[in-house]
C-alpha cells in the first residue's frame, strides 16, 4: 500500500446560489465545504489512499460540521488545529454559456490565516508519509500563512517526502504587501512536482516566455481566446525546469474556455526528458467546474504515487478532472474504476448495469 499523503491549506464553507441562479435570485444558498488542498485530500481518500488534511479551524459547530464532512469521506483530520476565530467562506454563482461564474471571498482573519508553524507537530504529521501537497492559495492568504507554507515544504523535504505544489494564482487574495512571485519562488525551491494552468507559471512565479522563444501567440492570448499551442507549453515546462532545477515533473493543464458551459480539457507533463500530451476531452454542459484543477492534481498524485507510468498518470489525472466537471460541489466523487474506464477510451456515458 502506498504511503500516506498529506495536504495542507484552507477549507471553507461554500455557499452557492441554486442551480445557475444569480446571487439571491431566490432567498437560498446551498451550503457545503470546499477548498483546494482539502479537495485534493478528499479526492485521494475517495480513490482509496490514506490521506490526511492539515489546517486550522475554530472551535465552533460550523467547523465541527466541516470536520465531520472530511471524516465522512475517510480523510484523517487528527492534525487539524482547533484555534482562531472563524472558518472562511466563499460564495459561488455558477455561470452558464457566455456568463462567467463568479466567486466572492469572505475569508479575512480565518483560522488558517493566523496559524503558525509551531502550532503543528511536523514529526507526527510526516510520520509514515510519502507525499505532501500544497498550493499557491494558502501563501496568498496572509504573511503568516506564507511562513507556515514555507516551513511545511521544508519539513517535508527534510524528511524525504515528495512535495507537489499547484501554483494556483488567485489575484483577489494577494493583498498583504508581497507579490506572488516573491513568496512562491522560495516555496517552489522545495517542490518536486509542479502543477499549473496556462497562466500560473508567469503570474505566480514570474516565469514568462517571450514570443521570440517559441514564435507563437502569448499565454495571455491563449487564455482569453480559447486557443492553445502545445509547443509553447513544452517550452514553458522546460523553462520552469531551468528556473527551478529541483523540479522532477511539471504538469500544465490546458483549458479551452469556449464558454462557461463548454470547455476543451487536456494537459501535458514534462519530466526533464520526455514531454507527454494527454487525451483531449470536449466537455459540454458543465455541471460544476470549481475544483476541476484540484481533481487533476489529485489524479496526478494518485497516478505517480501508486507507480503508474508517467503518461498513464497524466491521462488518469485528465480523465479524473473531466469527470469532476459532471459532479456538483468542490469534491470529485468519481471512482478509480470510472476514471480508468474513461482514461481507457470509454466516453460513451452508457448506463452501467
Amino acid at each position: 500500500m502506498s504511503k500516506r499523503v498529506i495536504t495542507l491549506g484552507e477549507i471553507m464553507l461554500r455557499l452557492k446560489s441554486p442551480d445557475f441562479e444569480r446571487f439571491f435570485q431566490s432567498p437560498t444558498l446551498e451550503a457545503t465545504f470546499g477548498g483546494g488542498e482539502g479537495n485534493v485530500a478528499l479526492s485521494l481518500a475517495n480513490f482509496g489512499l490514506d490521506a490526511a488534511f492539515v489546517t486550522a479551524l475554530p472551535a465552533n459547530p460550523i467547523a465541527d460540521a466541516c470536520i465531520r464532512f472530511l471524516r465522512g469521506y475517510g480523510v484523517d483530520t487528527s492534525f487539524i488545529a482547533r484555534q482562531g476565530e472563524r472558518i472562511g467562506i466563499y460564495f459561488l454563482e455558477a455561470g452558464a454559456n457566455q456568463r462567467a461564474s463568479n466567486v466572492v471571498y469572505d475569508r479575512a482573519y480565518a483560522s488558517i490565516s493566523t496559524a503558525k508553524a509551531d502550532n503543528f507537530d511536523w514529526d507526527a504529521i510526516f510520520d509514515g508519509a510519502g507525499w505532501f501537497h500544497i498550493t499557491g492559495i494558502t501563501p496568498a492568504i496572509s504573511a503568516t500563512a506564507a511562513e507556515l507554507s514555507l516551513t511545511a515544504v521544508q519539513a517535508a523535504q527534510a524528511r524525504g517526502v515528495t512535495v507537489s505544489c499547484d501554483y494556483n494564482f488567485r489575484k483577489k487574495l494577494w493583498q498583504y504587501g508581497k507579490t506572488a512571485p516573491e513568496v512562491m519562488a522560495e516555496i517552489v525551491k522545495y517542490v518536486d512536482v509542479g502543477i499549473a494552468n496556462e497562466e500560473d507559471c508567469q503570474k505566480s512565479l514570474g516565469v514568462k516566455l517571450e514570443d521570440s522563444e517559441v514564435g507563437h501567440a502569448s499565454v495571455d492570448h491563449a487564455v482569453t481566446s480559447g486557443s492553445l499551442d502545445t509547443a509553447r507549453y513544452e517550452a514553458l515546462a522546460q523553462k520552469m525546469f531551468a528556473t527551478f532545477p529541483n523540479l522532477k515533473y511539471q504538469a500544465i493543464t490546458l483549458r479551452e474556455s469556449i464558454s462557461a458551459s463548454h470547455n476543451g480539457w487536456s494537459a501535458c507533463l514534462y519530466n526533464g526528458r520526455d514531454f507527454f500530451l494527454s487525451r483531449h476531452y470536449d466537455i459540454t454542459d458543465i455541471v460544476d467546474r470549481v475544483g476541476g484543477g484540484d481533481s487533476f492534481a489529485a489524479g496526478l498524485i494518485y497516478g505517480l504515487h501508486t507507480g503508474m507510468a508517467d503518461e498513464d498518470a497524466l491521462n488518469y489525472a485528465v480523465a479524473a478532472s473531466c469527470l469532476k466537471h459532471s459532479i456538483l460541489g468542490d469534491v470529485n466523487l468519481a471512482t478509480v474504476a470510472e476514471v480508468k474506464r474513461l482514461a481507457g477510451g470509454d466516453a460513451s456515458g452508457r448506463v452501467q448495469r
